[in-house]
Formats: C-alpha cells, sequence, structure tokens
C-alpha cells in the first residue's frame, strides 16, 4: 500500500501512555482492487482478513487495547460536546448535509475521467445508500450529501496516487464537515482516514476511491458506487464489520453479528465466527461485493452520529 506520510500523530495522542505501537498504515482503512499482480502488498492483519474481491491483505487493524483507547477518547470528546449543549438531545441522532468535493486525478493524457454523470449518480449512490433506501432492513442514518465542487487536474504522479500527502494538502476543500473525494487509478478500490485523525491532518482528510469504481465504471463486482459508501463509513468512524474478528467488542456496534474475517462475493449464510448470528455480508462494511450490499444498521448510525458530534460538529 502507497502512503508517502508517517502515522498520524492525531492516532498517536490518543493512543498515548498506552504502551502500544501501530503500524504506519494505522489511521487510515482501505479496500484493495481486485488485481492479479499487486505492486505494493502491505502486512497481513490480524486475523488474515482478505480485501474485497479475495487478493491478499488490505487494512491495518487495531488492537483490542488500542480500540478502547480510542474509544475513551471519544467517549470524553462527546462528554464535552453534550456540557456545551452541542449534541443531539436524549433519544435523537445527529443529522447533517455533507458537502462534498470531488477531485478528479487524471494522468497528463487525460486517463483517469469520469463524466459529471458518473459523479452525479455517485453522490445518488450516498445519498441513497446512508437513508437506507437499498433494504428494508436499513437505517436511514440522517445524514445526506451534496456536491459543492468537482476539480480536475492532469498529472501523472498525482492520477496513480503518488505524492498523495502533497496532492491532498493542496487540493482538499472545505472544513472538517466536508467529504473530499479523490478519484485516483491505484491498486485498491479505496482507502479512507478516520475522524480522530482531522484535529492533527486535516488536510488530508478524505477518501480516496478508484475511479472506475463509480457507476458505470470498469470494475467488475465493484462499479455501482458502493465504494465510495463504504469508505465514507470509514470517514465517519465505522470498522469494517470484522474488525477485531470473533469478539464481542468486534466492531463497536452491537447489531452487526460478529465474524472472524471478510466476506468475498456475497456467500449467503455465511457464519464465520461462533458468537451469535450469521456474517453480516450485506452490510456496507463488510467486503462484499456492490451488488450484495444493502444496509447500515441502527448500531452504526448511532456510532455515526457519536463520531460526527465528537469530531465533525
Amino acid at each position: 500500500m502507497r502512503f508517502s506520510s508517517p502515522r498520524p500523530r492525531a492516532l498517536a495522542l490518543l493512543l498515548a501512555g498506552a504502551a502500544l505501537t501501530l503500524s504506519p498504515l494505522a489511521g487510515q482503512a482501505s479496500a484493495k482492487q481486485p488485481v492479479d499482480n499487486l505492486r505494493n502488498p502491505c502486512f497481513t492483519p490480524q486475523g488474515g482478513a482478505t480485501a474485497r474481491g479475495g487478493f491478499g491483505p488490505d487494512t491495518t487493524q487495531l488492537t483490542a487495547a488500542q480500540q478502547r483507547v480510542i474509544e475513551a477518547a471519544s467517549d470524553r470528546l462527546y462528554a464535552v460536546k453534550q456540557r456545551q449543549g452541542l449534541a443531539p438531545s436524549a433519544g435523537r441522532l445527529a443529522a447533517a448535509e455533507v458537502p462534498v468535493y470531488v477531485h478528479v486525478m487524471r494522468s497528463n493524457s487525460g486517463a483517469g475521467d469520469v463524466t459529471d454523470n458518473q459523479i452525479s449518480r455517485q453522490i445518488d449512490v450516498l445519498n441513497k445508500t446512508f437513508a437506507g433506501q437499498e433494504s428494508s432492513q436499513a437505517t436511514n442514518t440522517g445524514f445526506r450529501f451534496r456536491l459543492s465542487g468537482t476539480y480536475r487536474y492532469n498529472n501523472d504522479t498525482w492520477h496513480t496516487d503518488g505524492q498523495s500527502t502533497t496532492y491532498r494538502s493542496q487540493t482538499r476543500k472545505g472544513g472538517k464537515n466536508a467529504l473530499n473525494i479523490w478519484l485516483v487509478d491505484f491498486d485498491y478500490l479505496g482507502i479512507a482516514t478516520f475522524p480522530w485523525e482531522y484535529s492533527n491532518t486535516p488536510k488530508i482528510d478524505g477518501i480516496r476511491v478508484l475511479y472506475n469504481s463509480l457507476p458505470g465504471g470498469s470494475s467488475t463486482n465493484f462499479n455501482l458506487g458502493e465504494t465510495a459508501t463504504h469508505e465514507a463509513g470509514h470517514w465517519f468512524g465505522l470498522y469494517h464489520t470484522f474488525q477485531g474478528g470473533c469478539t464481542d467488542t468486534n466492531d463497536e456496534v452491537s447489531d452487526t453479528p460478529a465474524q472472524s474475517s471478510a466476506s468475498s462475493g456475497c456467500p449467503e449464510g455465511r457464519n464465520s465466527c461462533s458468537l451469535p448470528g450469521n456474517d453480516p455480508i450485506h452490510n456496507y462494511m463488510d467486503y462484499s461485493y456492490d451488488s450484495c450490499y444493502n444496509q447500515f444498521t441502527a448500531g452504526q448510525s448511532s456510532r455515526i452520529s457519536k463520531m460526527w458530534t465528537s469530531y465533525r460538529a
């Protein structure tokens, strides 16, 4: 995995005093493009999770101890917002319209360009998925997305996600509530920053998405626009549903059954964990095909609300 920046200091600060060491990939979540030859395979995460498409390891997993530190820090921030009167009232969740800035990172010859129609359809997908409109079991998170700007660049290095810290720092728009999407050509379907990183690295906050994963793109099984939904879920503070493996803590969400490893394809009835419930293969935060995805849960909506209030409101 290509990262030109060191481990985010914000996460290091959250973990200060915990005697924990993270990989340089920590604080970033990703999904790998299903390709046969990977130029830069990264380390194998705990549990041996494979990427969407079934090719190799893809994302740093936090240990249970690291998760506890992050959760405690988030709880403290949320309590501060409550005392300030900035948190939702009892029984209610946060909701907002999120401005979206799309950065099309083309090569000098124009490769990697996407149409305005594709971008519009991608925003429609985000609005549909976060509104719970793909399944009767899905939850409306209360968040909507508004395209606030589209920017196109011609740069061979940026097109392939080279100098990613530089190009994000130079092009990012908006504040902590703004979702920036950089469309690039790389070996992964997507890479996202988590909300607890923003305070220290605001200029690189956002998600990087394979341009061919937009609606109508050429990435077989991954061209319905659901990669952006998955990565936006991380941007809001959601873990993979298989985070932590077969444990009660798992992804910090009680209504997503624990799973030992990521799914691939759409394996109905898959049950990789001895804890109750089949694997949540239809959840946007697993690694299923786009056509298999159809829901966020009520628990994930609550977590999104909490993380939004703590870090982005």
